[in-house]
């Protein structure tokens, strides 16, 4: 079972990390105005990742806000890259 749990953490740590990267490729996308690219890591972020993070928080137990922030983070790029 310990063996389990480290792999579920370190799924976790990967994932945040992914969830990052696609950040940063959303905020490149609404700087050079790549609408469509931009909707597509969101929706990557959104659809997959972040529920993903849900699934392995809920299955560990762990009481971690990072979903709601990234969730809000997510809110706020939605809201520019339907400005821009």
């Amino acid at each position: 079972m310990a063996k389990r749990i480290k792999k579920l953490e370190k799924g976790k740590e990967s994932l945040k990390k992914e969830i990052e990267e696609h950040f940063l490729k959303v905020e490149k996308d609404i700087q050079e105005s790549k609408i469509e690219r931009g909707r597509y890591h969101i929706k990557e972020i959104d659809k997959s990742l972040l529920k993903a993070l849900e699934i392995k928080l809920e299955i560990l137990g762990i009481k971690d806000d990072s979903v709601s922030l990234y969730r809000e983070r997510l809110d706020k790029l939605r809201k520019k890259l339907e400005d821009d």
